[in-house]
């Protein structure tokens, strides 16, 4: 396949729907760049299986992509400036993480598989967001974990940590 960034490329999710999706949008994915590089010589190939993603987040992943497109995402400033993702990134981009943590991770997962770093990196920023400036409980009920620590192993690593929470 000629890899000159024109045409479209054929991105299948896990449960085999197809993506028509233009070659230069598609090369945001370090992944899926390597295939077509890989395979320069196949005329034919023109799909490019994603085993890893479901269709559901394939579809935001290209999104992200054809928006980034036309207009990158800023670069985030590490540590965060705030936990309101509208105040760290363009609002398109505030917008398009505001979903369910279940899509959230999903889409961690997915620009993790597909080595799509603006999208792994807006992910992640958004999700230490939903972190800044809370108590380990508060974090405990944003994210449905369970303490699993008894009260003297809980008085015993504040105690070890003390230092992580002084101003």
């Amino acid at each position: 396949m000629d890899c000159d960034e024109s045409g479209t490329v054929k991105l299948v999710s896990k449960e085999g729907d197809d993506f028509p999706v233009e070659i230069e949008v598609a090369r945001m994915s370090e992944l899926v760049k390597g295939m077509l590089e890989e395979d320069v010589d196949d005329e034919d190939v023109t799909e490019i299986p994603l085993p890893n993603v479901k269709a559901a987040v394939l579809r935001k992943v290209i999104e992200f992509c054809q928006h980034h497109r036309s207009e990158p995402m800023t670069e985030i400033e590490k540590p965060l400036k705030s936990a309101q993702m509208a105040e760290v990134v363009q609002k398109w981009y505030a917008d398009f993480v505001n979903v369910e943590q279940v899509l959230l991770f999903e889409l961690i997962l997915a620009a993790n598989y597909m080595d799509i770093k603006p999208l792994l990196d807006l992910t992640c920023a958004t999700v230490a967001s939903m972190i800044k400036g809370k108590t380990p409980e508060e974090i405990r009920k944003t994210f449905n974990i369970a303490n699993d620590f008894s009260p003297e192993e809980e008085a015993q690593v504040r105690e070890e940590n003390k230092w992580c929470e002084e101003p």
